[in-house]
């Protein structure tokens, strides 16, 4: 059974950072495209970043320069470090995993319960 366990979400004031963390557990994930997608109330999800099996990363347009996304093959891991956050950052953050590399939602084939992220102003 697969499984997607965010942390590190919380509460921080705009120009601030924060690190997200998802563990992913249920089988190894080192030949899948591992990506954060988020969703703001009243908004539709959004891709925010995703990295590729061989390291390749896409980003949304409005993250690019300012979040990073990493991950540990060996510990099936992927991390989302977000700088110079925004008010409108404000979402919860989803981890998801799938065998495509792309920015559409409809990519991701398991996803976790996410994280709230509340940038303030």
């Amino acid at each position: 059974q697969v499984q997607l366990v965010e942390s590190g979400g919380g509460l921080v004031q705009a120009g601030g950072s924060l690190r997200l963390s998802c563990a992913a557990s249920g089988r190894t994930f080192s030949t899948y495209t591992m990506a954060w997608l988020r969703q703001a109330p009243g908004k539709e999800r959004e891709f925010v970043a995703a990295i590729g099996r061989s390291g390749s990363t896409l980003y949304g347009d409005s993250v690019k320069g300012r979040f990073t996304i990493s991950r540990d093959n060996a510990k099936n891991t992927v991390a989302l470090q977000m700088n110079s956050l925004k008010p409108e950052d404000t979402a919860v953050y989803r981890c998801a995993v799938g065998l495509s590399f792309t920015r559409s939602i409809n990519g991701y084939d398991y996803w976790g319960q996410g994280t709230q992220v509340t940038v303030s102003s």
